[in-house]
């Protein structure tokens, strides 16, 4: 699972790429596909769809 979380190179939400200080990777808590948070994106709780499964969250 560690590979596919190392895989998300882009926010899942805007598409920004994953290097400014303070962003996050993670699990999907249905399918366990990487997610990739950007920094603005988690301070303004925009939601994110698993590209995979399709669950979403703030």
């Amino acid at each position: 699972m560690r590979e596919r979380l190392m895989h998300v190179e882009t926010c899942t939400t805007c598409g920004v790429k994953l290097v400014e200080r303070g962003y996050t990777r993670f699990p999907c808590p249905i399918c366990g596909e990487g997610i990739g948070r950007c920094v603005l994106c988690r301070k303004q709780a925009n939601p994110y769809v698993c590209p995979s499964c399709g669950f979403g969250g703030p």
